[in-house]
């Protein structure tokens, strides 16, 4: 964490030419308040990691449980990919209506109740269509909380006027690394799903509800989002036309490119954090416990990469520093694919790396513009998650053919995709211009 005195909003340095924060007018809030807020933000990406980590970590024993094949297990998984796909779309409209804090507490409850829904199907009724059900409600929930703590942290961001988001989501990582491991243990004992799940939803909805205490101000934490959702007019905005809503910003070619590549993170990381542990467990030939320790060694790794992967950002540049990220992400993936059991645990760390930033900055680049931040990142979140729906069933199918080992060849071949649309992850010319003018304005 950043002493108190680090995190007064300040100006970035004139040498870099793709920083991911824009300069803006700073409204009046003081250091504690704006420490708080950050800590806020820090503690619901954790909640929302061990949220999700707490599900994941169990699905090789909810496959075995209910003895489905890797091809039911995918659909089964489809089930969370339509939740999140239905609750995204409306989440640029719910954090309007009722702000970010509003926005994590709706999707939480929904996490909530979808989880208890999962473990009542698994080990007390024993119906997959139950479990789907669940999942459902599980999706609908981290879609509606994912963007309103994206929202949140992107305002945080933008006052702190500094690179922050990416250790946001190292946050969302670490609260998985939590879980994971808690998972493993859990799975290790034996422990029913039912029980584990109840547990953690306790404890999850009790800290986030505390922690969304001390988000910013409705007035302060849209940054002019608000308007912007809603298709109200600003005389202000260049040329006085007005800020367009929400649905103009499916028709925005950069948006819609940054979507392509949050897509294709979010595909990269969703297939190591659905099927690693089952690929471990069924292509090596390991226990379970043993798989999910490759999914939390995946999950460590993403998390490191995203703390030190700020630094690079702030030096090279978001479109250098992720050409690398995703080449080393595809290496990774061959190395578990195609080596050893330790190669396969070296490339799962390698590919926790090189997946690390593209989801954060891909959330960054959407928001480069303050007063269309809502929209874009709705779109954007929107287009990533699309990849939950592709992905589970994608993955199953193949793994019915070729092993789930082998059909995580597919993450190479989207990751070429990802390195033809990295450009657009680039800061627009008018952001950077108005940046400099500030910049020289202040000197």
């Amino acid at each position: 964490m950043d002493s108190v005195e680090s995190i007064r909003p300040r100006l970035p340095p004139t040498r870099s030419s793709e920083r991911a924060v824009p300069v803006t007018q700073q409204p009046t809030l003081s250091t504690e308040r704006l420490l708080a807020a950050r800590n806020a933000v820090f503690i619901i990406f954790a909640m929302n990691g061990m949220a999700f980590a707490t599900w994941a970590s169990r699905i090789p024993d909810v496959k075995q449980t209910l003895g489905l094949s890797a091809g039911q297990l995918g659909t089964t998984l489809l089930a969370l990919s339509a939740g999140s796909i239905v609750g995204l779309p409306a989440s640029g409209w719910i954090s309007h209506r009722i702000g970010a804090a509003g926005s994590v507490a709706l999707g939480l409850g929904s996490t909530a109740v979808g989880a208890t829904v999962i473990g009542v199907g698994v080990d007390v009724v024993g119906e997959r269509w139950l479990v789907a059900l669940g999942l459902f409600l599980l999706g609908l929930g981290v879609g509606v909380w994912d963007v309103g703590m994206n929202l949140e942290g992107a305002s945080v961001e933008r006052l702190l006027g500094r690179n922050i988001m990416p250790r946001f989501h190292a946050a969302f990582s670490g609260g998985t690394v939590v879980s994971a491991l808690i998972g493993a243990l859990m799975a290790w004992q034996q422990v029913p799903l039912t029980v584990h799940l109840l547990a953690a939803v306790v404890v999850i909805v009790a800290v986030c509800l505390w922690a969304a205490r001390s988000f910013l101000p409705r007035a302060l934490e849209s940054g002019g989002d608000a308007d912007a959702a809603s298709g109200a007019e600003d005389p202000a905005v260049s040329g006085g036309r007005a800020r367009l809503g929400v649905l103009s910003a499916w028709t925005e070619r950069r948006t819609l490119m940054i979507g392509v590549l949050t897509l294709v993170a979010a595909f990269t990381e969703g297939t190591a954090n659905d099927w690693v542990s089952v690929a471990f467990v069924e292509g090596y030939g390991l226990p379970t416990w043993a798989g999910v320790l490759a999914f939390a060694t995946f999950l460590s790794f993403m998390t490191l990469g995203r703390v030190a992967g700020t630094g690079l950002l702030d030096r090279f540049g978001r479109v250098a520093v992720l050409r690398v990220m995703l080449v080393v992400a595809g290496i990774g993936s061959l190395l578990v694919v195609f080596g050893t059991v330790p190669l396969a645990y070296l490339g799962a760390a390698i590919w926790g790396v090189g997946v690390s930033l593209g989801f954060p900055v891909g959330m960054s680049a959407a928001a480069d513009e303050p007063e269309r931040a809502a929209a874009r990142i709705s779109v954007v979140a929107t287009i990533g998650y699309t990849a939950f729906i592709a992905g589970p069933p994608l993955l199953g199918l193949l793994g019915d053919h070729f092993g789930i080992l082998r059909a995580l060849l597919a993450v190479g071949a989207l990751l070429v995709v990802a390195l033809l649309v990295l450009p657009a992850v680039r800061e627009p010319e008018h952001v950077r211009a108005q940046d400099e003018a500030a910049v020289a304005a202040a000197e």
